[in-house]
């Protein structure tokens, strides 16, 4: 490959408006040549055979001192010398030898004649620039040079004189107009390498110094590169010459020799230009799935027929980062598989999906175990029957022999997460070394899209995860409710908020409903929204008056930090009187749907402060509701759009509301299609409707005793007695029993004149004993002699469940049982 430099004016030679121009002076070859950390060239430009005579396959891992001009001053009159003698003149910088040393740890440059075989000019005046490397790769120098003669001989001269100096030299490349440009033809200059190094080497050019012509004292010329490519239609007519040249037999023009060297680099920047095209189509999107499927059809039919992407379990299973070296324990799913055979030739042999481990013994495992591209030029029998040994009874030995096969790893923060297999038609040239390094860094691009997928993937996993566990799951009907919810996260990014919903079951057949809203987004808010519904949850078990409740919250959200800020709405549905009892602290209202004639409204309630603020008594009013009506509640997020006055939003929310449903969930759905429709929503949603269903008088019985023991026995004679009514006299015996229990141990622990027993048929059968002793029942371990501690564990194993709950009276025990299905 060709590479030049191009000279011209130094601008500060230049006209006195202060206008930059540059006057073109030509080009020149440019020899361009890279030496190892042993001292060995691992790479001879085209340039480089052109100016110092010898081949690519002469040089390459032979001494560069031997080779280069670079390596000081040498006798003129030595003729033994491979390639000529060199004689340094004219300012010639420090040797070849102090930089392979390592002690080089600045550019240097200078000037040498040298005898070249094969030259039209006996001596040849040679410009050099070298450049000492550091980083992780095995480059340590990299060497430019140029013929000085040819300038003389193309008659490049400043301002029409003779030329009076001209040498190597550096200079910052901001130093001159257009620097930008000159940075980014730079890489051009190089030899074929990945984007990484070849980005590493040219920072550090740019740091140590843009190679520069000087002159004269003043006169500075940036080296700028010239590939030397002739245009596409020069090309296509020496293609054409070399084609009749080969049908004839006759030798190849020179011109058309050269075309070779001209390809070489038509071919390096057609795989630049295909890397830059499959990252603009991969990575478009953060879906794992769409992802591998970007990353599998970039790649087909241009650089192979064939693609098979496999990955990790870990990562198909959004685990998280899968670590440790992979072994032939380690499962891989195949994921995708494109291909441009006809269609269904591959689904059957390997369905996307299949997941297998691999021998030791296959590419496949050599691949992912060093992390390295494994090429194989051909698949020949063997190594196709040895592949098609793991397919069991599907013989796939006729898709992949005498094919080209090219694996390279999908890897990220040096984890092998997958791999890719890329298969060429027989009929199709071989993949080759620049296939393997065009491979590698396409998998590297590849890599780290799929991991920034399934970073993501593992992230909303884990935000989902987490923002389930603090949501409640609750039960579609309570006593005397029926109950609806809903959550929408705020943004694709952040499944995590601090919006909650919750019910709590309180004594005599009572529920709490409950919505809230953490001020914020994110990690912290959802944690705050945690500690917050634990605390409501823990005091509606002590069945406090919801203004009570706010103000506790208020209490407990000053002392965890100032920054604790939250809205709540909790209200307390008596479903046997026909009663809301309500108290806001800063929520929005809520909605009253009544069931009489379809009306809705927001109740008006106190506005309250945002819980934390302190200081601020809350309130509580009693709403009278009748059966069927129905109450909607929910966070801002719903009803607040930015740009708009939030009424817009409440009068939807009345309006939608209203709409009669099918069922409780098709109502919310009503409701989340009306308001989440419009545009500039950002924040989370919770919604919570509950229909106030009540319970009927017929369905609640209630007696009071005294603190008898004999009581005991009227309880469970009244019982027994009002389940056969019921037509519940399956449960009669049972129910009777341990209403006996609990009685027995309220007489016991009771203080005031009587004790309070209720039953409820709703969707079960629910008991409470009522009495004034705060002190609530625990179970007891009792043994054969012992004469009490029965009782608790009778109640244990026949109910459906049990529990107690402290009243600003004293306690409530209760039990469920199931009613029997009707017949």
């Amino acid at each position: 490959m060709d590479r030049g430099i191009e000279a011209g004016a130094d601008p500060s030679r230049g006209a006195g408006n202060g206008a930059v121009e540059y006057a073109a002076a030509g080009r020149i070859p440019l020899a361009v040549v890279v030496v190892d950390r042993g001292g060995l060239v691992s790479h001879w430009s085209t340039g480089a055979r052109r100016l110092f005579g010898a081949s690519k396959e002469e040089a390459v891992g032979r001494s560069a001192v031997d080779l280069l001009p670079v390596s000081g001053a040498l006798p003129e009159d030595d003729e033994t010398a491979p390639y000529g003698a060199y004689a340094a003149y004219d300012g010639l910088g420090p040797d070849l030898e102090s930089s392979l040393d390592g002690r080089l740890s600045y550019p240097a440059a200078g000037r040498a004649r040298l005898t070249v075989t094969g030259r039209d000019r006996d001596r040849v005046d040679v410009l050099w620039w070298a450049y000492p490397l550091v980083g992780p790769g095995q480059e340590r120098l990299l060497v430019l040079a140029a013929d000085a003669g040819a300038m003389h001989h193309e008659g490049q001269e400043a301002d029409g004189a003779a030329v009076e100096r001209m040498a190597p030299g550096f200079a910052l490349h901001t130093d001159f107009p257009g620097a930008e440009e000159l940075a980014r033809g730079l890489p051009e200059i190089l030899p074929s390498m990945s984007v990484g190094e070849g980005a590493r080497i040219v920072s550090q050019i740019l740091e140590l110094g843009y190679p520069v012509l000087e002159f004269s004292q003043n006169d500075r010329v940036p080296v700028t590169p010239d590939w030397g490519v002739p245009r596409r239609a020069e090309r296509k007519a020496r293609r054409e010459r070399a084609a009749r040249a080969a049908v004839t037999g006759e030798p190849l023009p020179s011109d058309v020799q050269d075309e070779g060297e001209d390809l070489e680099y038509v071919a390096v920047r057609e795989r630049l230009e295909f890397l830059n095209e499959v990252s603009g189509r991969i990575g478009t999107s953060l879906d794992l799935s769409k992802t591998i499927l970007e990353v599998s059809r970039a790649v087909v039919p241009r650089f192979t027929d064939v693609a098979g992407t496999y990955l990790r379990e870990q990562v198909v299973a959004g685990e998280g980062f899968p670590e440790g070296v992979p072994d032939t324990t380690t499962m891989w799913h195949r994921v995708a598989l494109e291909h441009t055979d006809e269609p269904g030739r591959w689904d059957d042999v390997v369905p996307v999906g299949e997941a297998m481990p691999f021998p030791a013994h296959t590419p496949f495992f050599q691949c992912m175990t060093t992390g390295e591209p494994v090429l194989v030029p051909r698949i020949s029998e063997q190594m196709g029957h040895m592949i098609a040994a793991q397919f069991e009874k599907r013989d796939i030995r006729p898709l992949i022999t005498h094919r080209s096969m090219l694996v390279v790893p999908l890897k990220a923060r040096n984890v092998v997460l997958g791999f890719m297999i890329l298969l060429r038609h027989p009929e199709r040239v071989e993949f080759n070394d620049m296939d393997r390094v065009t491979g590698a860094e396409l998998a590297a691009r590849a890599g780290l899209v799929l991991d920034n997928a399934r970073m993501y993937t593992y992230q909303e996993s884990v935000a989902e995860t987490l923002q389930d566990s603090m949501l409640p799951h609750i039960a579609p009907r309570m006593a005397g409710c029926d109950i609806a919810t809903r959550y929408l996260p705020g943004t694709l990014l952040g499944r995590v908020g601090g919006d909650w919903f919750d019910s709590v079951k309180l004594p005599g057949s009572r529920t709490a409903l409950v919505v809230g809203d953490v001020m914020g987004h994110g990690l912290n808010s959802a944690a705050m929204m945690g500690q917050l519904r634990t605390a409501v949850q823990t005091m509606a078990a002590l069945d406090l008056p919801p203004a009570q409740l706010l103000r506790n919250l208020d209490d407990l959200a000053q002392r965890l930090g100032d920054n604790y800020l939250a809205t709540c709405l909790y209200a307390v549905y008596d479903p046997i009187g026909g009663e809301l009892h309500i108290a806001n602290a800063g929520h929005i209202p809520p909605v009253i749907v009544r069931a009489a004639n379809g009306r809705s409204d927001l109740l008006d309630l106190p506005t309250g402060a945002p819980i934390g603020v302190g200081g601020v008594p809350f309130e509580a009013v009693r709403v009278r509701v009748a059966p069927g009506d129905r109450l909607v509640m929910c966070t801002d997020g719903l009803v607040e759009v930015r740009g708009e006055d939030i009424g817009v939003g409440l009068a939807t929310l009345c309006e939608s509301a209203a709409h009669p449903a099918a069922s409780m969930d098709d109502a919310c759905d009503t409701i989340i299609r009306a308001l989440n429709t419009r545009g500039g929503r950002k924040d989370d949603v919770a919604l919570l409707m509950a229909r106030l269903n009540g319970i009927e008088p017929e369905d609640v019985a209630d007696w009071r005793f005294a603190l008898d023991p004999i009581e005991a026995g009227r309880a469970r004679a009244v019982v027994s007695e009002q389940l056969h009514v019921w037509g519940l006299t399956a449960l009669a015996d049972p129910a009777a029993l341990m209403a006996g229990e609990l009685v027995t141990n309220a007489v016991r622990h009771a203080r005031s004149r009587h004790i309070e027993l209720r039953l409820v048929r709703g969707e079960t059968l629910l008991c409470e004993v009522n009495d004034d002793d705060h002190t609530l029942p625990t179970l007891l371990s009792a043994g054969p002699e012992d004469e009490f501690g029965r009782g608790l564990r009778v109640v244990s194993r026949l109910a459906r469940e049990w529990g107690t709950s402290r009243t600003s009276a004293g306690k409530t025990v209760w039990f469920e049982l199931t009613l029997p299905r009707r017949s």
